[in-house]
């Protein structure tokens, strides 16, 4: 049974489609890298597995259920630009998210704040950044803050992972470094990820990589048509379709 099953999916702004025909399934614990042009859809897409928009067409169901109306803690996101609280410190930053995990209002007793603080400090110890756990996000460099960020998403045990370019203003050492921690992780929680990037880690870190492009361009108005995902990479194959899709309209045929 796939984990996340996405069956006829489009989204329509007035009258432009944006995106159509996505049919994909993903198993569980699958790290999908989403490239393609500007333009392409490709946020829009992590817009809808985030549910922070609703498809205008289709359904995206995850783990056997249909998709929330609006974000909660199924979805962990991290974007380009560091998603921290930055008025709190830094081991706070993981104690909320956790809080709703624990309280519906987010307000913890004493007690459950102090277990809730520990279990933070662990984290922080496994991703390397207890020693700056009462520090405020401004104090941290650009690899700490995304470690962060990373584990903030995490802290609501999500039942998937959504980057957004989450590299994209590191530096090249800062961001092997990223990548050699995001893979540890990965491969420590089994998390489904779904992770939007114009760089090369999309085969460095994907199991299987999406290519979204418009199967017809108007030169003349390079908005009017819609994208889709023209191809499914297997990239732990050496590049081989991880499933075909016919004649560009994502239409899934067994190998």
């Amino acid at each position: 049974m796939s984990f996340v099953k996405i069956r006829g999916v489009a989204q329509r702004y007035g009258p432009r489609t944006i995106i159509e025909n996505i049919n994909m399934d993903v198993e569980r614990g699958q790290f999908i890298s989403i490239v393609g042009a500007s333009g392409c859809g490709k946020s829009t897409f992590l817009r809808l597995l985030l549910a922070q928009e609703q498809p205008s067409a289709g359904t995206i169901e995850i783990d056997g259920a249909p998709m929330v109306q609006e974000p909660g803690r199924d979805q962990g996101v991290v974007f380009q630009r560091y998603s921290v609280f930055p008025h709190m410190r830094v081991v706070d930053n993981l104690v909320a998210p956790r809080a709703f995990g624990v309280s519906f209002f987010g307000r913890l007793s004493r007690a459950e704040r102090h277990a809730e603080r520990q279990k933070a400090l662990v984290t922080l110890a496994r991703i390397g950044l207890d020693h700056v756990a009462e520090q405020f996000p401004a104090s941290l460099s650009g690899g700490m803050l995304q470690r962060l960020a990373i584990a903030q998403a995490l802290a609501g045990d999500p039942k998937i992972l959504l980057l957004d370019e989450p590299f994209g203003a590191l530096d090249p050492g800062t961001k092997i470094v990223m990548h050699d921690f995001l893979q540890e992780l990965r491969d420590e929680t089994g998390m489904t990820v779904f992770m939007v990037t114009h760089d090369l880690e999309a085969f460095k870190l994907g199991d299987r990589v999406w290519a979204f492009d418009k199967p017809v361009w108007d030169p003349e108005d390079p908005e009017k048509n819609a994208a889709t995902i023209t191809y499914d990479f297997d990239a732990r194959d050496n590049g081989i379709p991880y499933q075909t899709l016919k004649e560009n309209t994502n239409v899934l045929v067994p190998h």
